[in-house]
């Protein structure tokens, strides 16, 4: 049989995902303050000059969540030249749509989490899917990293059990920051560019990215529920602020999706709605040998299969 070309799939996959995804968004904001228990989403709706808008949903000073966001966009227009030839798009016309969810809490007990799900249209019909999710622990407690990673793999297996270990990979080397030769957290998955007709039918690859998005309410708000009432003191606040520093830094200097925004006219406030609300540079600051911030930082690196690790006896 035949394949679809993209173009032909475009109009009724727009709408289809564009309306998913404000529906997801609506959904996980209410899961997300059902955990928090403390606080409810401000909504900020906003237009882009050069075509279409979007919905920024923040909350702040929650008894869990210090800050979180969850932004749903659905732009179209025309990019620069540059950002046109980054993306390897013959045409600079372009219609993206998504939802990016970033989430920082107040104890440095409850790790930081960043989920992502995109559909993305060229200009020449070309059409396709990306996204991920990835975990930021301030301190690794290894049952959860191992919990967090087989979740990831049991929902990539239900579609392609190619998926988990290519996109596990790829969020190893994507979620790194070079120039402090460490993992920005204990990683998950991220995927980019899963082209309708060339890696599965446009039914297919939604169905997927679909699932990745609904599986992040629960699994983070398991992890809210087992770490919020965890104790912490200064020290652990202190670890926490710098580990926030190395977020902001991966994000303003690494982040595809803080550049794509900047570079086609996005709005400021909601692209950088990612960032935490406190953080901390010293100079030169490491933890101390065999402290439990230097057993963290031993397994901030690549190449750390967790989804395969047997518990501990």
């Amino acid at each position: 049989m035949a394949k679809t070309p993209a173009a032909a799939l475009a109009g009724p996959l727009r709408a289809a995902v564009e309306d998913w995804m404000r529906a997801f968004q609506t959904r996980l904001c209410a899961q997300l303050e059902a955990a928090d228990g403390g606080a409810a989403f401000h909504t900020d709706a906003w237009e882009r000059p050069g075509g279409g808008g979007g919905v920024s949903r923040v909350l702040e000073n929650g008894a869990i969540l210090e800050k979180g966001g969850v932004g749903f966009s659905a732009v179209h227009g025309e990019m620069s030249a540059q950002a046109a030839k980054v993306l390897l798009m013959p045409d600079p016309h372009f219609f993206a749509t998504g939802v990016s969810v970033v989430m920082h809490p107040r104890s440095p007990r409850v790790p930081i989490i960043h989920m992502n799900v995109r559909y993305f249209e060229a200009g020449n019909g070309e059409a396709w899917f990306g996204g991920g999710i990835d975990l930021t622990p301030i301190y690794v407690d290894e049952a959860q990293a191992r919990w967090f990673h087989q979740t990831l793999k049991t929902a990539c297996d239900r579609h392609d059990t190619t998926y988990y270990p290519r996109f596990r990979e790829t969020a190893d080397d994507y979620f790194y920051l070079p120039h402090r030769q460490e993992t920005r957290g204990v990683g998950g998955i991220f995927f980019d560019r899963l082209t309708v007709g060339q890696h599965g039918s446009a039914d297919k690859l939604f169905a997927f990215v679909q699932e990745i998005g609904d599986i992040f309410g629960p699994t983070y708000t398991e992890l809210m529920r087992q770490n919020a009432s965890l104790p912490y003191g200064p020290r652990e606040e202190n670890w926490q602020m710098l580990r926030r520093s190395r977020y902001a830094e991966f994000n303003l200097a690494f982040d595809r999706g803080t550049r794509f925004g900047l570079e086609t006219g996005g709005r400021t406030e909601s692209i950088l709605m990612s960032l935490p609300p406190r953080c901390e540079w010293h100079y030169d600051q490491q933890p101390e040998p065999h402290s439990p911030e230097a057993a963290t930082l031993a397994w901030l690196r690549k190449g750390v299969f967790w989804a395969e690790m047997p518990p501990k006896s």
